[in-house]
């Protein structure tokens, strides 16, 4: 008889299907559902500016041929924007892509890859996808990010330190003074990946980007930012990096696909660059509405850890899918988390004032 070994990488064994949550469409065909508070993914509730949709309109004019796969026009206005060079810069199709196309470029089997936890999954993933091995470090018990077992860590032989700042799902963050410890610590052979996907959302006192570093950094540091959050462009699907090494900007060019950028992402970047004035006010209702939320949430008798991104992470005290569930019927979307350790809690972006008061009066009803 004969045996037929599995087509498939070992390493895929170890995956498990992202959870990317259910559609509104899905949602609003549940009886009783009349209006859908979508609070799972972490949207910008008020989309992008209306240049965005102008320049999409003018860009329907030429999708019968390639995009520029380089992306020159807007990596010049990145440029102009960090105050670097287009030549320090790769484009993504989203951050995560380039999360893949970073463990392409530096990972091999049996290399150590450091990262927080809980984690954005796709941290791990791909890093598991190359056969690497994922050293987490958790959050203290009072729900911050320890500090002193990260220093530890990354400072052992380590191929790859990756972790998001601010966190993705605790929203939790590190100081200007505790990022300095870290960078500082970070092993000499070490690449540094700092995811700073929420950025817009962090930036003011106690926090800081590590883009201050790229210029001092002795070692290749990378700096993930994405169009997908407070920039209102989550379904086209556009990221970037910025890099301080030459070499991992020529590795990463090697390991994307030549046209991962498609030609309307790059014209609604171009446009949405333009017009930052839409940020600033995607980040106002944060600034307003987190607050409110988090002490609603508190008033609840829940546990909500403290958020520099545009999202709460709480724990519920009980199962998150049944919640979760309980809160589809009331026509709100959260994002129940399933890591091992983090089955009680969930995480709600936080959405317009009326998606907010939707989620808040639903979960009232459902504890």
């Amino acid at each position: 008889m004969t045996t037929h070994s599995s087509p498939l990488r070992p390493e895929l064994a170890t995956l498990a299907p992202y959870n990317a949550g259910l559609t509104v469409d899905e949602v609003a065909r549940r009886p009783g559902v009349t209006r859908v508070a979508k609070l799972g993914s972490n949207e910008n509730p008020l989309g992008p500016d209306p240049a965005v949709r102008q320049a999409l309109e003018a860009a329907l004019q030429r999708i019968a041929v390639y995009p520029d796969p380089s992306g020159r026009t807007l990596l010049a206005k990145l440029a102009a924007r960090h105050g670097t060079s287009a030549d320090r810069l790769v484009l993504g199709n989203g951050s995560e892509d380039l999360l893949a196309v970073l463990a392409r470029a530096v990972l091999r089997p049996g290399d150590r890859v450091v990262t927080l936890y809980p984690s954005f999954p796709l941290h791990e993933d791909y890093a598991r996808l190359m056969g690497a091995e994922v050293t987490r470090i958790g959050l203290t018990p009072e729900g911050r990010i320890d500090v002193e077992a990260l220093v530890q860590a990354v400072a052992q032989p380590v191929r790859l330190v990756l972790f998001a700042n601010p966190m993705n799902p605790a929203g939790v963050w590190l100081t200007p003074e505790e990022l300095d410890r870290v960078l500082d610590a970070v092993h000499p052979e070490a690449v540094t990946c700092l995811d700073e996907a929420y950025h817009e959302y962090a930036e003011g006192p106690g926090y800081a980007s590590a883009g201050m570093r790229l210029a001092t950094h002795g070692r290749p540091l990378l700096i993930l930012r994405t169009f997908s959050k407070a920039w209102g462009l989550a379904g086209l699907r556009v990221g970037y990096g910025l890099t301080n090494s030459a070499e991992l900007k020529r590795g990463l060019d090697l390991a994307r696909t030549p046209f991962n950028v498609n030609l309307m992402a790059q014209a609604a970047a171009e446009a949405a660059l333009d017009h930052p004035q839409s940020v600033s006010e995607a980040v106002a209702l944060v600034q307003r509405e987190r607050p409110r939320m988090q002490a609603a949430m508190e008033a609840l008798g829940l546990r909500v850890l403290p958020s520099k991104g545009n999202f709460l992470f709480f724990d519920a005290a009980r199962p998150a899918t049944v919640l979760a569930e309980a809160l589809l019927d009331k026509g709100v979307i959260v994002k129940p988390w399933k890591q091992a350790g983090y089955e009680t809690w969930l995480r709600v972006s936080i959405g317009t004032e009326a998606d907010n008061d939707q989620f808040l009066a639903a979960l009232s009803a459902a504890l």
